[in-house]
């Protein structure tokens, strides 16, 4: 089950980041199409034959028509509740090498919250849940912990100090985030998620450089991950860390060891990279094969 994250991004593909300061900057075909993470997440683990449940809240309006049609198309059970606030929006920006710069749209009031009786029954016939790091998900930890239930995260561009990433950081069991946000510092911030909190393993994911992998019972060095070779050109980076998650699953839930299953996020995550947003999915015939 995945709770949070659905959204409609609009893709604008330029010369080069960061765009040069200008009144008017001519670029090729703007595309729109539903993705976030918490979609992207869905979408990318019912490819790989997973059963997928995703509560969230969007709006009664064209986008969250958008959200709704794709993730009907995509197998995917969504229960959703209305905002008041409209559906999630994010534009970002990409170039030529597939590297992009998102500007989030987020929405959701700070007091927003699901109903109890809405979402934990759901809860109770999960085998696994992943939560986006939406202000509401944070409050569905008590209830999780509480059925025993794993959870995931992924706190993206974290730097180890924001506050809002925090809770999710500490309450889950699988943490996920990248090294952008911490850069030279990641090592570190890996160490702390798990000194200080429940986590099993933390992940982080570096682009073409790779991943890395710390577990509670192994080395306090993160163990590299190298990245996998895309089966086709790079088109766009929006998503591979998605997909790279959804790999990661699909292993860990199949009963593959944690570095297996990182070796199949990284299969995934560059598969993802050889189309536009969420377009490029792959399935489990394609991802298996490549095991070691």
């Amino acid at each position: 089950m995945v709770v949070g994250g659905s959204g409609v991004d609009t893709v604008v593909r330029v010369d080069s980041l960061p765009v040069p300061l200008s009144d008017s900057v001519g670029v090729g075909p703007i595309r729109e199409s539903p993705g976030h993470t918490g979609g992207n997440v869905a979408l990318g683990c019912r490819a790989l034959g997973l059963n997928v449940t995703l509560l969230d809240y969007i709006g009664d309006d064209w986008p969250g028509h958008q959200v709704r049609a794709r993730l009907a198309e995509g197998g995917v059970v969504f229960e959703p509740l209305l905002s008041p606030t409209g559906t999630r929006r994010a534009v970002n920006l990409v170039d030529p090498a597939g590297r992009r710069m998102s500007f989030y749209d987020a929405r959701d009031p700070g007091e927003l919250r699901m109903p109890r009786d809405f979402y934990l029954p759901h809860l109770r016939r999960a085998r696994h849940i992943h939560l986006s790091i939406t202000n509401f998900a944070r409050f569905l930890y008590d209830d999780i912990e509480a059925l025993g239930v794993p959870v995931s995260t992924d706190l993206h561009d974290w730097d180890g100090l924001d506050d809002h990433h925090r809770e999710f950081a500490l309450r889950s069991d699988l943490v996920f985030l990248s090294t952008v946000g911490a850069r030279e510092r990641i090592a570190s911030v890996m160490r702390e998620i798990l000194r200080d909190g429940r986590a099993r393993a933390v992940i982080a994911t570096a682009g073409a450089g790779g991943s890395y992998l710390l577990t509670r019972d192994g080395s306090s060095t993160p163990r590299p991950i190298p990245a996998a070779v895309p089966p086709a050109p790079v088109v766009d980076s929006n998503g591979a860390g998605d997909a790279y998650l959804c790999g990661f699953l699909y292993g860990h839930l199949s009963g593959r060891d944690l570095e297996e299953s990182a070796r199949l996020g990284a299969l995934a995550g560059a598969h993802a990279c050889t189309a536009e947003g969420s377009a490029s999915l792959i399935g489990p015939a394609e991802l298996v094969p490549h095991q070691v």
